[in-house]
C-alpha cells in the first residue's frame, strides 16, 4: 500500500506559504514595539496608543494562525 505524504494536505501547503510567515513577523513586529511603548513613559496618551499598537499587532498575528488552521 502507498501511503500518502502527511505533507500534502492543504493545511501543511499553506503553512509553508511565504506570505503567512511575512504577516506573522509583521504582526511580532508591531506588538514588540507596542510592548517597549507600554514602558517608555507614563503619560495616559502613550499607554493607551501602545495599547491600540499592540492589539493591531495581535490581530496580524492572529490572522496569520487562523489562516493557517482555517485551510
Amino acid at each position: 500500500m502507498e501511503k500518502k505524504p502527511i505533507y500534502s494536505t492543504k493545511s501543511m501547503q499553506n503553512a509553508n506559504d511565504l506570505g503567512i510567515y511575512k504577516t506573522l513577523l509583521l504582526g511580532i513586529v508591531i506588538a514588540t514595539v507596542g510592548v517597549f511603548l507600554r514602558f517608555a513613559g507614563e503619560s495616559s496618551t502613550l499607554s493607551l496608543i501602545s495599547w491600540l499598537i499592540l492589539f493591531v499587532g495581535a490581530a496580524f498575528c492572529f490572522k496569520a494562525v487562523f489562516k493557517i488552521l482555517g485551510s
